[in-house]
C-alpha cells in the first residue's frame, strides 16, 4: 500500500470552505463565503524556495486569502502545512512561514499543521526561543489524524471527514492485509455516496479516496476498480459515466507523464529528483519508469 500526501494540496482548494468549518463551525458568520478563495501558492514558494536551488520533494503547504464578512480585517491568510514524517526542525519551519508571511502581506494569520505520520509522540504545536531576556513564542493549531475519532468522523456531516477517515485508513493500512484494506476502502466508499454531499464535492473525495491509497497488488486495483464501477452504478448520487470519465482524464495525464518521463530519462542526464520536480511526479514515480516496472499506465 501507498499514499500520496500531494493530493492534498487539490483536495484542500476542493473542499476549502468544509475545511475551514470543520475546524470553525462558526465560521460562516465570520468568513465571507460568497467570495472566492485566493490561493496563493506560488506567493509562498517565492517566500519559501527550495534550498541550493535544488529539486527535492516540497513540503505540502497551502496559503489561502479568505475574506471577511466584518470588522477591522477585510481578509486574512490561512496557512496550512500537511506533515507526514518526523521532522524535529518543524516548529522553526511554521514559525519561519509565519514571519516571512506576516513580513509580507502584514495581516492576520491563522496556521494549522495536519499530520498524517504514525507516530504518536511527534505532535509539535510551537516554536519557542529565548536568549538573555529575549524571547519569542509562536504557537499554531496542531491537528493530529492518529489522534480522530472514527466513529465521531463517521458522523459528521462535513465533508473533511472523509478526506481524515481516507488518511487514518491509510495509516491503518499499515497494520492489516490488502485484502482487508480493500473491505475498509470499499466500505469508505459506499458511506461517501449514501452522504448528501454535492455531486462535484463527492467526485473530489472519490478521487482523493481511490489515488491517495494506492494498493500494490494489481489485482486488487482491479478488484476494487470493479467494486467502484458496481456501487456508482446504483447510486442515486453519482453516476458511473462521471465517474469513469474522470478516471480515463486522470489515467491518460498518467499516461502523457510516463512518455515524457521516459523520454528525459533516454535523452537527458537529469537527476531523478529534476525529472520528478519537472513532470509533476514522486521520486518513486520516476525510478519505477527507469527499472521498467511501469508496464502499465495506471496511477497505481
Amino acid at each position: 500500500m501507498q499514499r500520496d500526501d500531494t493530493l492534498w494540496k487539490s483536495i484542500l482548494e476542493d473542499i476549502f470552505e468544509d475545511f475551514l468549518l470543520f475546524f470553525y463551525p462558526d465560521a460562516g458568520s465570520f468568513f465571507d463565503f460568497s467570495r472566492d478563495f485566493e490561493y496563493l501558492d506560488k506567493e509562498l514558494e517565492q517566500l519559501f524556495p527550495p534550498e541550493d536551488n535544488s529539486y527535492q520533494t516540497r513540503f505540502v503547504d497551502k496559503l489561502v486569502k479568505v475574506h471577511c464578512r466584518n470588522g477591522d480585517n477585510e481578509w486574512i491568510l490561512v496557512h496550512v502545512e500537511v506533515q507526514g514524517y518526523h521532522d524535529p526542525d518543524f516548529g522553526r519551519r511554521m514559525f519561519t512561514y509565519y514571519s516571512r508571511i506576516l513580513d509580507k502581506y502584514d495581516k492576520p494569520i491563522t496556521a494549522f499543521a495536519i499530520f498524517t505520520e504514525s507516530n504518536a509522540a511527534f505532535k509539535p504545536c510551537e516554536y519557542q526561543r529565548e536568549f538573555m531576556g529575549t524571547s519569542v513564542l509562536y504557537r499554531y493549531n496542531a491537528f493530529k489524524i492518529l489522534e480522530q475519532d472514527e466513529e465521531m468522523l463517521g458522523q459528521s456531516d462535513n465533508p473533511f471527514a472523509v478526506v481524515i477517515l481516507t488518511v487514518k485508513m491509510a495509516l491503518k493500512g499499515k497494520s492489516v492485509s490488502e485484502d482487508d484494506l480493500l473491505s475498509l476502502k470499499i466500505g469508505l466508499v459506499k458511506d461517501l455516496l449514501n452522504r448528501n454531499f454535492p455531486k462535484p464535492k463527492i467526485n473530489s473525495l472519490l478521487m482523493f479516496l481511490r489515488f491517495y491509497i494506492r494498493f500494490e497488488n494489481q489485482e486488487t486495483r482491479f478488484k476494487f476498480d470493479n467494486a467502484i464501477d458496481h456501487i456508482t452504478q446504483a447510486s442515486r448520487t453519482m453516476g458511473i459515466e462521471e465517474f469513469l470519465q474522470e478516471r480515463f482524464r486522470r489515467e491518460g495525464e498518467t499516461e502523457k507523464m510516463v512518455t515524457v518521463t521516459r523520454n528525459l530519462l533516454r535523452e537527458t542526464s537529469m537527476s531523478i529528483e529534476k525529472i520528478a520536480e519537472l513532470v509533476g511526479a514522486s521520486k518513486e514515480f520516476v525510478v519505477n519508469i527507469k527499472q521498467g516496472k511501469y508496464k502499465d499506465l495506471s496511477l497505481d
